[in-house]
């Protein structure tokens, strides 16, 4: 039985993990990353918008993305958890600055999240 070549990646540019998982995993040319949410890593603090939390948590993922020299444009599909999907439009337009077409594929469901409005979590290619 071969066992999958997985490196896990860190950065403190990022929130850390608040259980036993890995803030990004590399296995071959894609990173997967954990669900973010929109603390910012240096304060901790939460901004209250839809559209703002969005903005922190795909800064969040830029920092990791960013461990590997990749950045939101090797995005293959991301995955959007919203406490209330009545603010799809508001995240949607803070979405749309951070990602150029051909835009990465994207399931957005609603969740039950704990004291936040938004996260996401990433699928990339790494370049050669």
């Amino acid at each position: 039985m071969s066992t999958v070549k997985k490196e896990a990646l860190a950065t403190t540019n990022a929130p850390q993990p608040a259980g036993p998982y890995s803030q990004a995993i590399v296995s071959g040319d894609l990173l997967f990353t954990a669900g973010f949410g929109p603390q910012d890593p240096a304060t901790g603090e939460v901004a209250e918008s839809v559209g703002e939390q969005t903005r922190q948590v795909l800064r969040n993922i830029q920092a990791v993305l960013a461990e590997r020299g990749a950045t939101l444009d090797d995005a293959l599909k991301t995955t959007v958890h919203l406490a209330d999907l009545a603010d799809f439009q508001e995240f949607n337009a803070a979405y749309r600055e951070f990602f150029s077409e051909p835009f990465p594929v994207r399931t957005t469901v609603g969740s039950q999240l704990a004291n936040i409005l938004v996260e996401i979590d990433l699928v990339a290619r790494l370049q050669d």
